[in-house]
């Protein structure tokens, strides 16, 4: 991996003088990180922009490595759109020397008013990243997304605008429908209980309590006492359901599960959450808006 940084860095160095951003056949060539920006920028860019999204459904961003053929794709962007907030971590040594060499880099994230985050001494930003869970918050990144490509690409500005005001009232649209459908669950109901602590925007927004058993970080291990102390925690509750996560082993879950049943009491696996990345390609799930809704079916069927 250093070899390939290296590489980077030399080859940014040659062009560093040469700031200006350049299109291949009249389009932006943009480099995203996880598939919910993939399908956000997408979305906004249409027809003249090429996205390429380093991401694939079920890919856990906390742990992605870039590969050679990853930095080759960075390399030859136009523009990097990231989530930011340390989620990308292992990526950040890779985005610090693009900055360095003037590359254009874009963190969503920057869009949203540091007081309005989530504290977290989990990352090195001290912020829970997972902030596409709060759909206000996403309609933010939205506009700010939009807006740095008209700067990007004006001759498209107009075009840009259009396509991403169309997406920020689908959004309006999806947060009015996701409310109502999440009134049917008492308040005293809406506990969420995940493999890591990736839904609490999505519980500020929603009222739900949310305990993830890994903390915010993949990168970290949920040990037995973790288990047992959280097993505790579902029968006082007497919680109906827990919830695999799809970029995250599921084992984790299951042993959370057999700890509540060694303790003569039942809780079922209420289904598989889309958190840290979309469901396939090509399927409703694999869009910001499918995800939001499958989740909030998925969690309400299981939880009322």
């Amino acid at each position: 991996m250093k070899k390939y940084l290296y590489i980077l860095l030399a080859v940014f160095t040659i062009i560093s003088c040469k700031n200006e951003v350049k299109k291949q056949n009249g389009k932006l060539q943009i480099v995203t990180t996880t598939t919910m920006i993939t399908d956000m920028v997408a979305t906004i860019g249409g027809t003249k922009v090429d996205v390429k999204g380093l991401m694939g459904s079920g890919v856990d961003p906390h742990l992605y490595k870039a590969s050679e053929g990853d930095v080759t794709k960075l390399f030859n962007a136009d523009v990097i759109i990231y989530n930011g907030l340390h989620l990308e971590g292992k990526l950040e040594d890779i985005f610090e020397k693009m900055r360095k060499q003037q590359k254009k880099t874009i963190a969503v994230s920057d869009a949203i008013d540091k007081s309005g985050l989530i504290r977290s001494e989990y990352f090195a930003s001290s912020y829970d990243p997972h902030i596409w869970f709060h759909i206000d918050y996403w309609k933010q990144a939205t506009r700010f997304v939009i807006d740095e490509l008209k700067k990007l690409d004006p001759k498209n500005a107009e075009y840009f605008e259009e396509k991403g005001q169309k997406y920020i009232e689908r959004l309006t649209t999806l947060a009015k429908e996701v409310s109502e459908e999440i009134q049917v669950l008492p308040v005293e109901k809406r506990i969420l209980v995940t493999a890591h602590d990736a839904f609490n925007y999505f519980g500020k927004l929603h009222n739900f309590e949310v305990v993830g058993l890994q903390g915010l970080s993949t990168a970290t291990e949920a040990g037995v006492q973790d288990v047992q102390k959280l097993a505790s925690f579902i029968i006082e509750k007497d919680i109906k359901a827990i919830f695999v996560e799809s970029s995250v082993p599921k084992r984790t879950i299951e042993a959370l599960q057999a700890a509540v049943q060694s303790k003569d009491h039942e809780v079922a696996i209420g289904g598989t959450l889309y958190s840290d990345a979309l469901g396939d390609a090509g399927t409703e799930e694999g869009t910001y808006i499918g995800m939001y809704k499958y989740n909030v079916s998925t969690i309400v069927n299981a939880l009322k």
